[in-house]
């Protein structure tokens, strides 16, 4: 087999990805890291709020929901990483150059917004377990936040590298952090299992419980950022080479979307085992799970952890919520502005909402509603651009793919259009 090269872009470093001289490792690792980044915004504070409630109500019956929304998600951001790679633009710079400039301005607007709600529930989170770790009041942890996120985000001066081990270390935290928890639960095996393979819904409430994990799972910021992400990061010179670096991408979309699937199937067994379990199916918000599960436990570590894990979702969200804004900005209108300020403008509405003093899970279930405005918009273009052959080449998606996403967007369209419905009754 004759040797294949791919450079990397960060660098004059060459990665040998076809030859035998490096093991298959070596050879993966240039790849690892989008995925992880883009496998933050599936574990956001929102993620926390439909978890936990659904696991308090109705136990383990969700699993299924958490664990199906985690294998479309694959999907989804398997089709992002494939137009970057394939196109060497991200999807807002396609967007940009094969829609009318009217419709192209909508789209900006409407994922500016989009980044401006995704912002406005990391910054509640984070702030909110500063508050609840340390009993800084809402604005002092939201000041905080943004400090801490800013000078993560410098960090990308020195390589895209630090900042995916910033990120991924945070992700591991909140992984490992869960995984202590369901140990120290010990929910269940015979109702987990169950729950996790057998769909049903108990009531109504229920298909809103699982539109709610479906909306918070699916975030329409991350597949413009995950297209990012793969279109500079290695320079691919022949078709067998972005075949290569593809399957590469796709290991890497399977690891971080499957911690993500983890930590969000952990989040809903532990409400299910410590909350269900103990006749608290009232327990609706984040601050009352911090509040009981050390005494239901009777381990005051639980609660520390599970204040713990909200901190690192809260900032490592936060932090890859102001990336993807800085991509759609330049996607959509060819311009970007420093950092610092986006990072100053995104802070401005978690502010007002924290000063005016709104309950804050209200405010975390609005920005729910808002975002799930944003995912056809996203979504439906990337389906449709994938499926081109003139555009994608040999790594044009297969006719059974295109079909899939396509029954895909309709059921999240179709679920968050029941979200919005119930919403707005």
């Amino acid at each position: 087999m004759s040797d294949s090269v791919i450079e990397s872009r960060n660098g004059s470093e060459a990665v040998q990805v076809g030859g035998r001289r490096r093991s298959a490792l070596s050879r993966f690792l240039p790849f690892f890291g989008p995925a992880m980044i883009a496998a933050v915004a599936y574990i956001d504070p929102g993620n926390f709020a439909t978890n936990i409630e659904a696991g308090s109500r109705y136990g383990y019956v969700l699993l299924w929901v958490v664990l199906w929304a985690n294998l479309m998600a694959m999907l989804i951001q398997t089709l992002s990483v494939r137009l970057g790679l394939a196109t060497g633009k991200n999807l807002a710079e396609m967007i940009r150059e094969r829609y009318p400039r009217p419709l192209v301005w909508f789209y900006w607007v409407q994922a500016e917004l989009v980044a401006i709600a995704t912002d406005l529930a990391e910054f509640l989170g984070a702030a909110l377990a500063f508050n609840l770790l340390f009993g800084m009041s809402m604005l002092e942890g939201a000041l905080l936040t943004g400090a801490i996120t800013y000078a993560a985000l410098y960090m990308q001066r020195f390589g895209f590298r630090l900042l995916e081990i910033i990120i991924g270390s945070m992700l591991m935290a909140v992984a490992a952090g869960f995984v202590i928890q369901i140990v120290m639960g010990r929910p269940d095996a015979a109702p987990a299992l169950q729950g996790l393979l057998l769909p049903q819904f108990p009531d109504g409430y229920a298909v809103f419980l699982a539109a709610g994990i479906l909306g918070a799972t699916v975030m329409p910021h991350v597949i413009y950022l995950h297209s990012s992400l793969s279109q500079r990061r290695v320079a691919t010179h022949s078709d067998e080479q972005r075949r290569r670096a593809m399957r590469y991408y796709r290991w890497d979309v399977i690891i971080g979307m499957g911690v993500a699937g983890i930590i969000n199937l952990s989040m809903l067994a532990l409400a299910a085992a410590v909350f269900f379990d103990n006749g608290r199916t009232g327990i609706a918000s984040i601050e009352q799970s911090y509040q009981l599960l050390a005494p239901l436990m009777n381990r005051d570590l639980a609660s520390t952890l599970f204040g713990f894990t909200l901190l690192m979702a809260g900032l490592s969200s936060s932090i890859v919520g102001t990336m993807a804004g800085q991509v759609v900005m330049q996607g959509f209108v060819g311009f970007t502005i420093p950092m610092w300020l986006r990072r100053l403008l995104t802070m401005l509405p978690a502010i007002a909402v924290i000063m005016l003093g709104f309950p804050e899970q209200q405010v975390l279930v609005a920005s729910q509603v808002v975002l799930s405005f944003g995912i056809p918009f996203a979504l439906v273009p990337l389906i449709h651009f994938t499926a081109q052959h003139r555009v994608m080449g040999n790594l044009t998606s297969r006719g059974w793919v295109t079909a899939l996403g396509c029954v895909i967007a309709a059921i999240i369209i179709l679920l968050n259009g029941y979200v919005l419905a119930f919403e707005l009754l």
